[in-house]
């Protein structure tokens, strides 16, 4: 007798196995061969007893030697693996190698049912690994969301993509194999429906090219506030995906805009103001223009009470009084003499003020500016950035600037202009 058949293990014998089955069936009154109904229905039941058998060791393997391992590891990563369910569908994978490996023995290759065990063994093995990589995919993309490079570049839409592409590659090797055909065979007939496939997909291709584009480019992330007038959008990133991405604005209503819109639309994005070193305050007190005058001496005099433009006074005064010796003018000669004005020694004392305000970052652009004289009188424009950047505070800021400029118009003898409409009415007969 060959050695090799005496010494071969009795799990790789097929013509063992199935005796053993046969006689097993005997034994309990059950007379079959192995092409008989009931051979075929305890072969299967065999075979998923072993699945299950194998499935329950890997799990039990899994929780008390890895999961215990990972709840004492100090790092994040293996945290995500485990509540992503990584492990969990890694199992499923175990009884499908042992269906796999182990069918062949309870039935010859010429029967229907090795066919079918064949293509489910390996049908079940696909998905096991498909479900796997989704949840790996998932637990990729929490790690990454709780790094540093999370803040430069999203990655959500390219993890969308790999489970699309993944999909799409376990569906035609699915149907492949339960059609029996091989998968070069089904790519060759897309073809003729590529044309729908593309205005299937088009959203997502235009997504994926989008999304390509934002993180080449770092264009937008999650956490950016961006307007787009377009779709009523103004608010915070909240997810950019493959297809949509979720803007939550400042009422709290949630958009959804398509992911191409982020790069063929108009959008301003705020993070460039969050980054800086302030937020920028850009408004204008419109002054009537009859209570623009010369300022007098006694003008002078009380305006020199304010700290913030004495020196400024002192200097021009000082200069204006130099030019009038220069070009040989009397006192009285006022129409050719230079001489301070309120609107002016006002836009002194707001650049001062603004300068020392604790709120008001001195090292970005700061100025006082007067602006084209229209019919709702002299723009006086405040051109600055305030440290605080959020919206509450920097709104709290802004407001308490202006509410001391409104106040102190009267000491230069300047009045804001506001519009002034009187309603007329009949008298009642």
């Amino acid at each position: 007798m060959d050695k090799s058949v005496e010494t071969s293990p009795p799990f790789l014998n097929g013509d063992a196995i199935q005796s053993l089955m046969v006689d097993g069936l005997a034994s309990v009154g059950v007379n079959t061969d192995i092409n008989s109904i009931s051979y075929l229905i305890a072969s299967v039941i065999a075979l998923v007893l072993l699945a299950l058998l194998s499935l329950s060791i890997v799990r039990f393997i899994l929780h008390f030697k890895v999961v215990r391992l990972i709840l004492r590891s100090k790092n994040t990563w293996d945290d995500a693996l485990l509540d992503t369910g990584v492990f969990k569908r890694l199992a499923h994978i175990i009884p499908g190698i042992a269906v796999y490996v182990t069918f062949p023995s309870f039935f010859n290759d010429q029967q229907l049912a090795y066919q079918i065990v064949s293509s489910l063994s390996v049908a079940y093995l696909i998905i096991a690994v498909w479900l796997t990589i989704n949840a790996l995919l998932t637990a990729v993309e929490k790690i990454y969301a709780v790094s540093s490079l999370a803040k430069k570049a999203p990655i959500t839409g390219f993890i969308q993509v790999a489970r699309l592409l993944v999909t799409l590659a376990v569906v035609f090797l699915v149907i492949s194999l339960l059609l029996g055909k091989s998968p070069v065979y089904l790519l060759s007939g897309l073809t003729a429906i590529a044309a729908v496939l593309l205005l299937i997909f088009r959203d997502t291709i235009l997504g994926f090219v989008a999304g390509i584009q934002i993180a080449a480019n770092r264009m937008f992330n999650t956490g950016d506030w961006i307007e787009m007038p377009k779709y009523g959008v103004d608010g915070e990133i909240t997810l950019i995906g493959l297809n949509v991405v979720k803007v939550q604005n400042w009422d709290k209503t949630i958009s959804t805009i398509p992911t191409y819109a982020l790069t063929t639309d108009a959008v301003k994005n705020w993070r460039g103001m969050s980054e800086s070193g302030g937020r920028r305050i850009k408004r204008a007190i419109q002054i009537d223009i009859h209570s623009v005058t010369f300022a007098t001496k006694a003008n002078l005099e009380h305006w020199k009470r304010f700290k913030l433009i004495e020196s400024y006074l002192n200097e021009k005064q000082k200069a204006l009084l130099e030019d009038t010796k220069t070009r040989k003018l009397t006192d009285d000669d006022i129409h050719n003499q230079r001489r301070l004005t309120n609107i002016g020694t006002f836009r002194a004392y707001v650049s001062e003020y603004l300068k020392q305000h604790p709120q008001v970052n001195q090292d970005l652009t700061r100025m006082v500016r007067q602006l084209k004289p229209s019919e709702l009188g002299i723009p006086i424009e405040i051109y600055c950035f305030s440290k605080q950047k959020d919206w509450v505070a920097y709104e709290h800021i802004q407001a308490d600037i202006f509410d001391h400029l409104l106040a102190v118009l009267p000491a230069f003898g300047l009045v804001a202009y506001q519009r002034v409409s009187s309603i007329q009415t009949k008298p009642d007969v």
